[in-house]
C-alpha cells in the first residue's frame, strides 16, 4: 500500500500488535474513545494516554487532523495499517478510524511501553522533566493587608477625595 500523505511515521509491526493489545485490556479497565469526532473531543479536552490511528482511511482528510492536534497537546499517537482490526480490537462491529485511550487501566504498563518505543514521552517524565527545568526561585511573597469591612472602606473613599479636593 502506497504511503497515505498524513501518515508522519512507520509504526513497527510488534509495537503495532502492542497497540492493538493495549485497546483490548483498556476497553475492560480503562476508557477508550472510539471514533475520529470522540478522539479528537478526548485529545482537545482531556488529554490521553494514546491515540491510535489507521492508516488505511479513505478519505484521508477524516484523520489528517489528529497528529497535529497531539502535537499541539503533546499527546502521543501511533499509526496502525488496519482500520478493521483497530474497531475490531476495541470491541466493535466495524472499522475504526481511530481510537483514543483515556485510560489505560491495566494496559498502563504497555501503553507506557510504546510510547518510550515510540520515541514520545508520558506523561509521568513530562511532569518529571517540567519539574527538574523549573526554576527553584521563590516568588516574592506579597503582604496581605487586613481585609477591611464596606463601612472603613467606604469611609477611606471619602477621605481620600476629600484630600483630593483641598489640593
Amino acid at each position: 500500500m502506497a504511503k497515505v500523505s498524513y501518515v508522519e511515521f512507520e509504526t513497527p509491526k510488534e509495537i503495532q500488535e502492542k497497540a492493538y493489545q493495549a485497546i483490548e485490556m483498556a476497553k475492560d479497565t480503562g476508557r477508550l474513545r472510539k471514533g475520529t469526532n470522540e478522539a479528537t473531543k478526548a485529545i482537545e479536552k482531556m488529554g490521553c494516554a494514546l491515540v491510535v490511528i489507521a492508516e488505511d482511511v479513505d478519505p484521508p482528510e477524516v484523520v489528517m487532523h489528529l497528529p497535529m492536534i497531539c502535537k499541539e497537546k503533546k499527546v502521543p499517537y501511533i499509526y496502525v495499517a488496519d482500520k478493521k482490526l483497530l474497531g475490531k480490537s476495541a470491541g466493535l462491529g466495524v472499522p475504526c478510524a481511530a481510537i483514543a485511550i483515556e485510560k489505560a487501566g491495566n494496559a498502563q504498563e504497555l501503553v507506557n511501553e510504546i510510547v518510550t518505543k515510540m520515541g514520545g514521552k508520558g506523561k509521568k517524565e513530562e511532569k518529571e522533566e517540567a519539574a527538574a527545568e523549573a526554576p527553584k526561585e521563590e516568588a516574592p511573597k506579597k503582604e496581605k493587608k487586613p481585609k477591611k469591612k464596606k463601612e472603613e472602606k467606604a469611609e477611606e473613599k471619602k477621605e481620600e477625595k476629600a484630600e483630593e479636593k483641598k489640593e
